[in-house]
């Protein structure tokens, strides 16, 4: 391979012109979706793109994110208990500077995007140096970066990564991504057991006053704090959080990608009830942030509904897969998506506690246990 070398930009302004074509396959790495980040990433995060060049050609995209989590009222307020305390000790003392090589605000493997076939090896070596760039930025301004985290691979390109740069980093495996692979046959949700359809007469029925509604920009913008509210109410409950989106962060989204950023409104006598958001993403639906009232939600099985109805604009639009992501994996799977195992490798910068971290790490992240459920016949 002839010399490869890197560099990192710090705003979308400065990116070269062939970007998005490097990054044609992936929505997450193009500029539209970067713009959003630049304008609206969580108060607590910088972001940083780095090209790839073969020569003076640009071969490869990839993003990073910086997050202080100093900044954070709350890192989720769902586990009220002494593990809860002990955590938000350690972050706060320890791990409050946090570099990620990926994106920490989704699930998949979405870090980076080459125009030609790469090597594992080079790939690692790649990561790490660009890791090793931004550290030392930090450092220029009196930052340290306490923990470098490579984020989200699927299984098997983390077996590579392990032979070679990441051989001697933590491995972990948090909650597992559901995916729900599409058949090309499928036209409505016929496949179902009797068990499962009966489960969905049900929570449609539950379901009865709602009226669902795709808003446009201007809708978005016009109720922008009570989706918002909605937002908040389930991040804030979420049982870990190391960032909350900025307030003007749907908006953004539907006016940087238009009819490729989905958000869709659940209203109850005229008011904004809840919603789920989408992006289109070549062949995959992803499905993104969403928020709900609590009561509404108890009452009329909203967020069931909502999976239900990411699933059926799958359908429709012929996706072959919808990525639900991590999270509330029982009900997901009810649906039809199944667990894939996500690896993420991590070190800490100080090499004493770094030793710690395989002893460390398992007791901060929380533990879950859940039943797979197979709706279909």
């Amino acid at each position: 391979m002839e010399t490869t070398t890197f560099t990192i930009y710090s705003s979308i302004a400065q990116l070269p012109v062939t970007w998005d074509v490097v990054a044609a396959e992936n929505a997450f790495l193009q500029t539209p979706y970067l713009k959003v980040l630049e304008a609206s990433a969580p108060t607590n995060m910088q972001c940083f793109y780095i090209g790839v060049f073969e020569a003076s050609e640009l071969m490869g995209v990839a993003l990073a994110q910086y997050l202080d989590l100093n900044k954070l009222e709350s890192f989720g307020e769902r586990d009220q208990c002494l593990k809860t305390y002990i955590r938000n000790f350690v972050f706060k003392n320890f791990a409050s500077h946090v570099l990620f090589l990926g994106n920490n605000m989704i699930t998949g493997q979405n870090g980076y995007a080459f125009t030609k076939n790469i090597d594992h090896k080079s790939i690692s070596k790649l990561l790490m140096a660009c890791s090793d760039e931004i550290i030392k930025y930090f450092k220029n301004q009196q930052i340290t970066i306490h923990i470098v985290s490579f984020k989200d691979f699927y299984q098997p390109c983390a077996e590579e990564l392990k032979q070679y740069g990441f051989a001697g980093m933590y491995e972990f495996n948090t909650q597992p991504n559901m995916v729900f692979e599409l058949p090309d046959s499928w036209k409505t949700n016929e496949a179902l057991s009797k068990k499962y359809r009966d489960q969905y007469k049900r929570s449609h029925k539950k379901f009865e006053g709602i009226i669902t509604k795709e808003l446009s920009v201007e809708e978005i913008v016009s109720k922008e704090d009570r989706i918002y509210e909605l937002y908040y109410h389930v991040a804030k409950n979420a049982p870990f959080n190391t960032f909350f989106l900025a307030r003007n962060h749907f908006s953004t989204f539907k006016e940087q990608c238009g009819d490729r950023f989905v958000l869709c409104g659940y209203f109850l006598n005229e008011k904004l009830v809840g919603f789920h958001t989408l992006l289109l993403n070549g062949t995959v639906l992803e499905t993104y942030f969403l928020g709900y009232d609590e009561q509404v939600q108890k009452e009329k099985m909203l967020y069931l509904n909502m999976l239900y109805n990411m699933t059926k604009f799958g359908i429709e639009h012929q996706f072959r897969k919808i990525i639900f992501g991590r999270t509330a994996l029982e009900i997901k799977s009810s649906v039809g998506a199944a667990p894939i195992q996500m690896t993420g490798f991590i070190y800490h910068t100080n090499k004493w506690i770094d030793q710690l971290m395989s002893k460390v790490f398992p007791k901060l992240e929380p533990s879950l246990a859940w039943q797979q459920r197979h709706p279909f016949k």
